[in-house]
């Protein structure tokens, strides 16, 4: 059930319809969201709740053993992550192991074929299944850690785990900010729904309008890639993913934010305009925030963080920016990603000096970054090296297809400048006075609800669905 699409509309006026009946007592709270998250998940398919509530199970029992009989706790850790981690190897990996396996054999002579022998059901991504299962197993490995007691009620544990706002594409809520929300009765004031309101307004203006529309020029320029040639082209291209992939996501977190607020309930900011980081370390500390943060706290600080040297945290960071690449998925290109903003970090660390000169640092900083998004939005390696070529090379063409892309250059300018307004707010008094007035406020949703309506692009997925 997409967000940009009419069933959930018609989902969600049912949903906060009920939620005046069961928002004040626990037990429906948590049997009702749990019951209308299911609905919404299984609306894909409805056997994917299976792999959910399975693998809920089995970190809510693993929680509960752990400080029922502490002698066994690691015994029940091991479970919950190799139940966690199990489950996005197979459903998520196994073709990607197979194929690689096969490449390896066949360079011995060895035909097996290995991808032929994968069962069905294993070919089949599950949705949301990369945000869910991180976000069970932060419970596990916090009451693992004694920063995070059980809770008793099952429901109460699923309401976390499913709660439908968030589940599918984030952002990762933690179970010591949620748990305790839900165990509260949190009435929204006229305050919080207004907030709920613009977030979700602006969400949807940022997903429907500026990355659908911007995306027309990226799909068909990363479909046809011989096609388009260019180095201004090609720059352009690039850019329009950046802030393509960046207002998909943003979109979805905030739409998941201001829904939220209208159960009464606070999630984290997941965005705060990575376009606008002085740095690369800013850049992750303004991108897919509570991502970021998981693995620096479960992946990154348990290998040592910085307490091991200089020499050991290049090498634990580089191994938490791997495996976030794998985590965005099976493919080569995500690993390549990953590698890349791990030796990026590494250089800035070691080269000093340019820190001195901001603007020029910021500017190295953005040029690495989409030299990067070429790698995680194509294809194959092979693409990506063709399109690096492409911006590299020395044929500058006055043809940009303005009969395709008109409309997405003029979006793309858009979401420039969208994100220009929000710094000169950021650095402006006289900006920042007359963007908070209530008359500006209604004014700026009035024009994203309008352009919602009328300009929305071609509906699309979100593009981390596929995470």
């Amino acid at each position: 059930m997409l967000f940009n699409s009419f069933i959930f509309i018609v989902f969600a006026l049912l949903f906060f319809a009920g939620w005046q009946f069961f928002k004040r007592k626990k037990q429906s709270k948590w049997i009702y969201i749990t019951l209308a998250s299911f609905v919404f998940y299984g609306w894909w398919d409805w056997r994917f709740l299976f792999l959910i509530i399975f693998s809920g199970l089995v970190d809510y029992f693993a929680g509960m053993f752990m400080v029922k009989f502490p002698k066994y706790k690691k015994r029940y850790l091991l479970i919950s992550l190799l139940m966690n981690i199990g489950s996005l190897a197979i459903f998520k990996y196994s073709l990607f192991i197979a194929q690689n396996i096969d490449v390896a054999l066949q360079t011995f002579n060895v035909q097996f074929k290995l991808t032929e022998h994968i069962p069905s059901f294993a070919l089949i991504l599950p949705v949301g299944i990369s945000f869910y299962t991180f976000q069970s197993m932060s419970y596990t490995i916090d009451i693992y850690k004694n920063r995070l007691m059980p809770v008793k009620n099952i429901f109460h544990f699923f309401a976390y785990l499913s709660m439908f706002p968030q589940l599918v594409a984030g952002p990762i809520i933690r179970a010591k900010d949620l748990l305790k929300q839900l165990a509260e009765y949190r009435p929204v004031s006229l305050l919080m729904f207004w907030n709920g309101l613009k977030l979700i307004i602006i969400g949807f203006f940022q997903k429907t309008v500026l990355a659908d529309n911007i995306g027309t020029l990226v799909n068909y320029s990363f479909n046809d890639v011989e096609r388009y040639n260019g180095v201004n082209y090609w720059w352009i291209v690039v850019i329009a993913f950046a802030f393509q992939i960046y207002f998909d996501f943003s979109g979805y977190s905030l739409i998941a934010r201001g829904l939220a607020k209208w159960m009464g309930f606070h999630f984290k900011i997941n965005f705060n305009h990575p376009y606008l980081a002085k740095s690369l370390k800013d850049f992750w500390q303004r991108w897919h925030i509570s991502l970021s943060t998981w693995f620096r706290d479960y992946v990154y600080i348990p290998l040592g963080g910085n307490k091991k040297g200089k020499f050991y945290a290049h090498i634990f960071m580089w191994v938490t920016m791997i495996v976030s690449g794998i985590w965005h998925g099976a493919n080569w290109t995500y690993v390549v990603w990953g590698v890349l903003h791990a030796a990026f970090l590494s250089l800035e660390r070691m080269v000093s000096f340019i820190k001195k000169i901001k603007f020029i640092h910021y500017l190295f900083s953005m040029f690495l970054v989409l030299i990067a998004w070429v790698f995680f939005r194509a294809e194959n390696i092979q693409q990506a090296i063709a399109i690096i070529e492409k911006m590299f090379a020395s044929n500058w063409t006055k043809e940009f297809y303005p009969e395709r892309f008109f409309t997405a250059y003029i979006f793309l300018i858009v979401a420039v400048l969208f994100e220009f307004f929000y710094w000169l707010k950021s650095k402006q008094k006289v900006f920042a006075k007359i963007y908070k007035s209530q008359v500006f406020e209604l004014a700026e949703m009035l024009v994203l609800t309008l352009a919602i309506l009328f300009l929305r692009g071609l509906e699309q997925e979100f593009i981390y669905f596929q995470f």
